[in-house]
């Protein structure tokens, strides 16, 4: 179940692939604060449980270098799916790795989810564009779950002040929807 981008193999991640959840957070933080976006922040237990769940793609290279990781989250008894948290190592950027995960986080989204409204929220202009490609639409937040647990996920993000006085209506982040 993994797809082959060059050397760099995506496949769904495993308890064995704990050793990189690490690395994974603290890129995932890096890269926000060097691009001054906003990002919820993840633990590396959190991440851990969503690879030992079958709920995470990650690309390692053959040489067991981590270079990208994904997940996805049901809300509302799995009426909605998230895509959530890509992040690629930078080492491994400009490579197509977003690009071969995003597909293959939205397959284990369409896989175990068959039924589920898929949705991402970013403020990225890539994974915009991606998600386009993908079939997803903006959508205004109205339109995603309604679910408390994915929106208090969002309070340890720099603009979660924005969200809260917006009635968590708007914020810097544009919702997509990939409608059934």
């Amino acid at each position: 179940m993994y797809s082959l981008m060059d050397d760099i193999p995506i496949r769904l991640a495993t308890k064995a692939d704990a050793k990189y959840a690490l690395l994974i957070t603290a890129e995932m933080k890096a890269s926000a604060l060097a691009r001054g976006t906003g990002i919820a922040n993840r633990t590396p237990e959190s991440i851990i449980k969503k690879m030992e769940s079958g709920h995470a793609v990650i690309a390692v290279s053959n040489e067991g270098q981590w270079a990208g990781f994904s997940y996805i989250e049901a809300w509302q008894g799995g009426k909605f799916v998230s895509n959530s948290g890509m992040i690629v190592s930078p080492a491994f950027r400009g490579r197509g790795v977003a690009s071969a995960i995003k597909h293959k986080i939205f397959w284990l989204s369409r896989t175990l989810y068959p039924q589920a409204h898929i949705f991402s929220i970013t403020t990225g202009a890539a994974i915009m564009k991606m998600n386009t490609a993908l079939g997803f639409v903006p959508v205004p937040f109205s339109e995603i779950t309604n679910d408390c647990g994915f929106w208090e996920k969002c309070r340890h993000c720099v603009n979660f002040g924005i969200l809260e006085r917006m009635e968590y209506k708007h914020c810097l982040c544009t919702a997509m929807l990939y409608h059934l």
